[in-house]
């Protein structure tokens, strides 16, 4: 697949991933947290603050994978 294509497909599945993942951690929050105190809410943000990146990491490996660059990599250096 084309570097330029995939970078695309990466940025558009990125920003998908952040608003769907942002409207449910939200939606969670409000259903469950409604009568939690501020700690609570504290840890349930920060948890789920971070808990996107590693889906997102993921998006951004394969987004920067080129396999055809890694064979031509190592047939030089086979040479």
């Amino acid at each position: 697949m084309n570097i330029r294509i995939k970078k695309l497909i990466g940025t558009v599945l990125l920003v998908a991933l952040v608003v769907i993942y942002a409207i449910m951690a939200t939606a969670i929050a409000v259903a469950q947290l409604a009568e939690s105190g501020p700690v609570a809410h504290m840890l349930y943000f920060l948890t789920t603050g971070l808990l996107w990146v590693l889906p997102a990491m993921g998006i951004i490996k394969w987004m920067a994978s080129d396999r055809r660059g890694l064979k031509k990599a190592s047939a030089i250096s086979d040479r």
